[in-house]
C-alpha cells in the first residue's frame, strides 16, 4: 500500500469535521439537506497550456474557462495520474493507481474498489454524467441517476445540448431536494478536430453529424507547441485543434450558466481539469509534462478567493476522489493513494507535495508501453520499460496530419528525423530540465554534468513504486537501479 493510505484515514476522521465545520460550512447550501454540490468538467485531449489564463496566445480561445478561473483557484503544477481517456477517469473515480484499482488500459475497474458515486449515493446524493458513459465501468459501480450518452449532446460536442441536458439535470436535483453530483465530460478537442478530413470521414462512415464551430483559426492565428516542428501540416491541425478547443469552452460556458440560471451556483464546489494532453506526439498516452499536466481549476464559492494561483503544491488524479469526499463531509474509504488538497483550496499549505508520480501502461488498441514518470519543479524522470530498440510506439496521435508531416520532412531534416526517432523507439530513461526545458527537447539522461540528478530521481523513483507496490519495480531494479549501483562501486 502507498505510504498515503494511513495519511487518508486519518483525514477521512478529522477531514470531515474540517469541511462541515470549518471552510465548507462558509458555503451558502441550496438543497434541503445543506448538503455542497459537486460540478466536475472535463476536457477530452486539451494542453494545460491551451488556455488563455495559461498564457495562450490563441485569440479568443478560452473565456468561460478564463472566467472559472477568475472566479477560484488554478493549480499550476497539476497533473493527471494517467495521460489516457478511460484509466485517467477511473483513477479520478477511485482514488487509486491503476494497477491497483484495476484499470490499467480500457478495461473494467476491480468490482471490489469503493468509487466516489458509491459514497456520495450512499451519502444521499443524486449523480449525473453527460459524455464518455463508457469510460466508467462497469457501470454498476458508478450509480448514475441521470446518464446522457454521446450521441445526445452532438456526439459529444454540442454546447448547446450539455447545456439543456445540464439544466435538466439541476432541476431534477432541485426538484428532489438532493445535493448533487455532476461529470460533465465534453469530447472536445478530441480527434477528429473541427473542420478535419478526419472529422469529414468519421462522419460519412458511422453516418453521423458532428456540430459546426463558432470559431474558426487560421493558421497565423495559433501557436505550434515547441516539441512539434512548425511544418505547415503541423500548423494547419494545430489550427483544426484550438476550433475544438473553443467549442469545448463553450461547452464548459453552457453548463455553467445552466448551472447559474438554476440558483445553485454558489452552492456548488465547481472544477474543471482535462483527462490529458492533447493528441499529437509527444503529448498525450506518454509521460512527458505535456501528457499529464492539466489546466485544474476549483471553484467554490466563499472558500477560493477568486483569482488564485498555486504554483507550489504538487497536485495529482489519485486526489480528486478523497479531496470531494472531504469536502462533502462524507467519510473516505481505506485504500486509496491519493489524499485531499481541500485545505489547499481555502489556501493553506500541505506538506509532501513536492512531486507528483505518473505512469503508463497500455493504449486503447492494447499496445503495452509501460511508461513510470517522477516530476518535481525542476527536472523530471522517465523510465520507458518497453524501449529495446525494436519495438516501435504506435497510438493515436499519429494518425492525422501531424505525423506524416513530421516522418515526410525527416526525410531530409535530421533535426525531424531524430525526433521521430525519439518518439517511435525512445530510450530506456529520460532526464529533463522542466524549469529550462519544459518542452522535453533536450535528455540530460547521459549528461555527465547531471549524473548525481539522475541518481536522485532514480532513488525518488524506486521509492514511490515501491510505497504503491508497482508490478513494474522488480523491472526497474533490475534495469536501472542494478546497472546504476554497479557503476557507483
Amino acid at each position: 500500500m502507498c505510504k498515503f493510505i494511513a495519511w487518508a484515514a486519518l483525514a477521512a476522521s478529522v477531514g470531515c469535521a474540517w469541511a462541515a465545520e470549518g471552510q465548507a460550512g462558509t458555503a451558502t447550501r441550496g438543497d434541503a439537506s445543506g448538503r455542497l454540490n459537486i460540478l466536475l468538467i472535463t476536457a477530452d485531449d486539451m494542453n494545460y497550456d491551451s488556455v488563455g489564463v495559461a498564457g495562450c496566445r490563441v485569440p479568443e480561445v478560452t473565456p468561460n474557462i478564463d472566467r472559472l478561473a477568475a472566479d477560484g483557484v488554478r493549480f499550476i503544477q497539476a497533473h493527471v495520474t494517467i495521460a489516457v481517456c478511460q484509466p485517467c477517469r477511473s483513477v479520478l473515480m477511485t482514488g487509486r493507481y491503476p494497477h491497483r484499482n484495476g484499470a490499467m488500459g480500457f478495461e473494467p475497474i476491480d468490482v471490489k474498489v469503493p468509487t466516489l458515486q458509491e459514497h456520495l449515493r450512499e451519502a444521499g446524493y443524486l449523480n449525473g454524467i453527460l459524455g464518455k458513459v463508457s469510460h466508467l465501468e462497469p457501470v454498476e459501480k458508478f450509480c448514475w441517476d441521470f446518464v446522457v450518452k454521446q450521441d445526445e449532446l452532438g456526439q459529444g460536442r454540442s454546447p448547446a445540448e450539455y447545456g439543456r441536458h445540464a439544466r435538466a439535470f439541476f432541476e431534477r436535483a432541485k426538484a428532489e431536494q438532493k445535493p448533487f453530483f455532476l461529470m460533465a465530460n465534453s469530447l472536445d478537442p478530441h480527434r477528429p478536430f473541427a473542420g478535419s478530413e478526419q472529422e469529414r470521414n468519421y462522419a460519412e462512415r458511422r453516418n453521423v453529424a458532428f456540430p459546426g464551430v463558432s470559431r474558426s483559426y487560421r493558421t497565423d492565428e495559433v501557436e505550434v507547441p515547441p516539441f512539434l516542428p512548425d511544418l505547415p501540416d503541423v500548423r494547419r491541425e494545430v489550427a483544426q485543434y484550438f476550433a475544438s478547443v473553443h467549442r469545448c469552452d463553450e461547452t464548459v460556458g453552457a453548463v455553467l450558466t445552466a448551472l447559474a440560471d438554476a440558483g445553485l451556483a454558489e452552492h456548488t464546489l465547481v472544477m474543471f481539469l482535462s483527462d490529458n494532453g492533447m493528441a499529437f506526439p509527444f503529448a498525450k498516452t506518454n509521460c512527458y509534462l505535456a501528457s499529464t499536466r492539466t489546466p485544474w481549476i476549483v471553484r467554490w464559492p466563499n472558500v477560493t478567493e477568486g483569482g488564485r494561483v498555486d504554483d507550489r503544491h504538487f497536485i495529482s488524479g489519485i486526489d480528486f476522489m478523497p479531496t470531494v469526499l472531504e469536502a462533502a463531509g462524507v467519510p473516505a474509504p481505506a485504500g486509496m493513494d491519493g489524499r485531499s488538497f481541500a485545505p489547499l483550496l481555502a489556501g493553506r499549505t500541505q506538506h509532501e507535495r513536492e512531486d507528483v508520480f505518473t505512469v503508463f501502461h497500455e493504449t486503447s488498441a492494447k499496445r503495452a508501453y509501460p511508461m513510470r514518470c517522477v516530476q518535481n519543479r525542476r527536472f523530471g524522470y522517465i523510465y520507458n520499460a518497453w524501449s529495446d530498440g525494436q519495438t516501435v510506439f504506435h497510438n493515436e496521435s499519429q494518425s492525422g496530419l501531424t505525423f506524416r508531416a513530421m516522418q515526410a520532412a525527416a526525410e531530409n531534416d535530421p533535426a525531424v528525423a531524430a525526433r521521430v526517432r525519439l518518439f517511435q523507439y525512445r530510450v530506456p530513461e529520460e532526464l529533463y530540465d522542466i524549469e529550462k526545458d519544459p518542452h522535453a527537447l533536450r535528455n540530460l539522461a547521459d549528461d555527465p554534468a547531471h549524473r548525481d540528478v539522475l541518481a536522485r530521481m532514480r532513488e525518488r523513483m524506486d521509492e514511490v513504486m515501491a510505497n504503491c507496490d508497482d508490478p513494474l519495480l522488480p523491472v526497474f531494479r533490475k534495469d536501472v537501479l542494478a546497472s546504476s549501483w554497479q557503476e557507483a562501486r
